[in-house]
C-alpha cells in the first residue's frame, strides 16, 4: 500500500504531520505493508499511484505555493479518485478541494475543482474549539478550528457541527465528504484526536487491499482515554456546565 504526503514542509502547522504517522502505525499494527512518500514542490510524483493522499494546514501564502504546485497534478488526483483512492485533506488544504480561493484582496486563484464550492478570506480569524458528528462514525468528533475563510456551496459535508465554527457563519455543516474524499478545517491534528475517525480510514484502507480485511482493535488505551477527556470537557464547556 502506498502512502503519499503532499508538502510536508510547508504546510505543516499545528503537527499536522502527526496524521500522517499516526496513520502508518496504525496501518502496520493491522500486519499491512506500506510505502510512505514525501513530496513538496518542484518533485516529481504521480498521485494515481497511490492508495492515500494527505495534505495538511499551512500558512496562506504557503497554501497558494502548494496549489499552483498541485494544479499541474489535477489529472492524476482525479484518475486516483476514480480508482477509489482515500485522500484527506485538513486545516485549509481542505479549501484546494474546491472550484475557486477569493483572498482579501480580491485576487481569485483556480482551485482543484473537484467541488464546486467557494473559498472567500477575510480580515478576521475564525478559531474555536468544535465537537461534531460524523455520519460514518458514531463516536463525536472533536479538534481545533484557525481560519480566516467562510466556504460557500458544500454540497456534501463530513461533519454536523455543535459546537465550534463551521464552513460559514451560521452554518453547521462542516468540511466536504464526497466518496473517499475528505475535507476539514479541524486540526489537532485530527487523527491523533479521535481514535474512531483514524480506524475509519484505517478499515478504508485495509478493505481496499484486502476486501475480507477486519480492524483489529486498538490495544494502546492512551488515546482513547486523551479523546475521553477531551470530549468530556469539551461537552462541559458547550452546555455550560
Amino acid at each position: 500500500m502506498k502512502l503519499l504526503h503532499l508538502y510536508y514542509d510547508l504546510m505543516n502547522l499545528y503537527g499536522e504531520y502527526a496524521n500522517m504517522a499516526v496513520l502508518a502505525s496504525r496501518l502496520k499494527g493491522q500486519g499491512l505493508e506500506i510505502t510512505v512518500d514525501r513530496k513538496t514542490l518542484g518533485d516529481a510524483f504521480d498521485c494515481s499511484q497511490y492508495d492515500f493522499i494527505y495534505l495538511g494546514a499551512g500558512m496562506e501564502s504557503s497554501q497558494k505555493a502548494a496549489l499552483s504546485d498541485l494544479l499541474p497534478h489535477r489529472g492524476e488526483l482525479a484518475s486516483a479518485i476514480g480508482q477509489g483512492s482515500v485522500l484527506l485533506f485538513t486545516g485549509n488544504a481542505f479549501e484546494l478541494l474546491g472550484s475557486s480561493i477569493t483572498d482579501a484582496s480580491g485576487r481569485e486563484y483556480p482551485a482543484l475543482g473537484f467541488s464546486k464550492f467557494t473559498v472567500q478570506e477575510t480580515d478576521a480569524r475564525i478559531t474555536g474549539d468544535v465537537i461534531c458528528q460524523c455520519a460514518q462514525i458514531k463516536e463525536p468528533v472533536v479538534g481545533f478550528v484557525n481560519k480566516c475563510t467562510l466556504i460557500k456551496g458544500i454540497e456534501a459535508p463530513l461533519f454536523t457541527v455543535s459546537m465550534g465554527p463551521g464552513n460559514q457563519a451560521g452554518d453547521p455543516r462542516e468540511g466536504l465528504c464526497l466518496g473517499n474524499v475528505f475535507g476539514t478545517h479541524l486540526t489537532g491534528p485530527i487523527l491523533v484526536k479521535n481514535p474512531s475517525f483514524l480506524d475509519y480510514i484505517t478499515d478504508l484502507l485495509g478493505k481496499r487491499q484486502q476486501p475480507q480485511f477486519e480492524l483489529s482493535p486498538m490495544d494502546n488505551p492512551h488515546p482513547l482515554r486523551a479523546y475521553e477527556i477531551t470530549l468530556q470537557e469539551l461537552t462541559k464547556r458547550r452546555d455550560g456546565v
